[in-house]
């Protein structure tokens, strides 16, 4: 499906996104860019982010009416750790490159500055994933990598650390 960028919208999660998020998660081309090994691992991490849905920090995009990305601020409670937040996004496989990271990520920034005042945005992306040029365009720097972080049956896969000033 192409996608009309002008179309699409970004809006507040509600619990029915975590069907679409865990049968995107679920697609071995997009598992193989997170830790999770299988359905119980996905779900488990599917119910942590959408519980960030009670405090307004998880976002779906959607076209049409129907989801196609999600991304998450994961809110520190401990008041020393408030200015700063670690952030994730899944895209639906077959529309990425079509400017849905572009808007969940635009979004993604803006609450994180308006609803919740943070000064810093970091991330943990696994080395080659293709949305490393997304968080560039955005002015992500890396600042570390823990090498031979995931163990994959082929081999190991370094963790990019990287963050933004907001």
């Amino acid at each position: 499906m192409k996608l009309e960028k002008d179309k699409i919208l970004v809006r507040d999660s509600i619990e029915n996104d975590k069907y679409p998020f865990t049968e995107w998660l679920m697609d071995k081309d997009v598992l193989c860019w997170f830790p999770m090994s299988n359905l119980v691992e996905v779900e488990d991490a599917v119910r942590i982010c959408m519980s960030y849905i009670q405090n307004g920090a998880m976002y779906t995009a959607e076209y049409e009416g129907i989801p196609i990305g999600v991304a998450n601020l994961y809110i520190n409670m401990f008041s020393k750790l408030r200015h700063q937040a670690l952030f994730a996004i899944t895209i639906r496989r077959d529309l990425r490159g079509q400017g849905v990271g572009t808007k969940l990520l635009g979004h993604l920034i803006e609450m994180a500055k308006e609803r919740f005042n943070l000064e810093l945005l970091h991330l943990e992306v696994y080395q080659d994933n293709p949305a490393i040029r997304l968080y560039e365009r955005f002015g992500f720097k890396q600042y570390g990598c823990h090498k031979n972080f995931l163990r994959e049956e082929d081999g190991f896969r370094d963790k990019i650390l990287m963050q933004l000033k907001l």
